[in-house]
């Protein structure tokens, strides 16, 4: 859309309707939505923003954007095609269908994106499985995990308002550290955190 001119995303997904700069009360040229990616609020996506721009690229610019200067990103936009399941509406808590239980699904449909995100819902789906016929219940994994923090993003009930879209594993899905950290320690505390979690539920 860029390359067709100047003005074509402010009059496309940056398109200022309704808004006003409460600074001066007239109509900004151009807007950036920011929706949020989890329910802790601690990483939100810039809404119609996939591109075929090299990531270095992409932090450049956006850092041009008032107020992301500073930001940390957690994942870059890329134009690509993913088929995937609506399924905090369509899936169960073992990843079965809930209009046919006894179809599983598995992988990048049941809405994460990548190859280890995929394996995980294919490992996922298949612990569940041989819990149905082992008739034991194989609890999901904890939240603090990166399995888990998938598992909750693909089953995680939203409001018809709230739209579902496919995911990559990032530190913005995980609940927040109980105690503010500083950046350079931050990964390390949810790497330990995660692992205890992980060991506890294995």
């Amino acid at each position: 859309m860029a390359d067709r001119g100047l003005d074509v995303l402010a009059f496309g997904p940056m398109r200022p309707v309704g808004l006003t700069d409460p600074r001066n009360g007239q109509r900004p040229h151009a807007v950036v939505q920011l929706r949020p990616e989890n329910r802790h609020r601690t990483a939100y996506n810039l809404v119609g923003f996939q591109t075929r721009l090299a990531y270095p690229d992409q932090q450049r610019i956006f850092r041009m954007i008032p107020g992301l200067g500073h930001a940390e990103f957690l994942r870059m936009g890329s134009i690509h095609r993913n088929s995937y399941v609506d399924s905090p509406r369509l899936l169960g808590p073992a990843l079965e269908l809930r209009g046919r239980p006894s179809i599983q699904l598995a992988g990048q449909i049941t809405g994460v994106e990548g190859y280890i995100e995929s394996t995980a819902m294919g490992l996922l789906a298949a612990r569940f499985a041989v819990g149905r016929m082992l008739e034991r219940a194989a609890p999901p994994p904890p939240p603090e995990t990166a399995m888990g923090a998938l598992y909750a993003h693909v089953t995680r009930p939203r409001l018809a308002s709230q739209s579902f879209e496919p995911m990559n594993v990032n530190l913005g899905l995980l609940p927040p550290l109980g105690d503010r950290a500083p950046k350079r320690e931050r990964r390390r505390l949810y790497v330990e955190r995660a692992a205890a979690a992980f060991a506890g539920w294995v």
